[in-house]
């Protein structure tokens, strides 16, 4: 069902997420909420990105 570069997608649109999560709340330092919510939109353009790949490559 899922091969590896579907993986590869869905951790790289998790590790984004979470790196916004971390930039809103501050972990790194003080608030960065502007550079959370830019980290943010990568996750839907990463997974779009892959979704597109997907349908060009036939699924394979």
């Amino acid at each position: 069902m899922f091969n590896k570069s579907d993986y590869a997608i869905l951790v790289a649109a998790f590790i984004s997420f979470l790196f916004s999560v971390s930039l809103w709340f501050g972990v790194f330092g003080e608030e960065q909420k502007l550079a959370g919510v830019f980290v943010g939109i990568w996750v839907p353009s990463i997974l779009g990105f892959g979704i597109y790949f997907k349908l060009v490559t036939g699924g394979k």
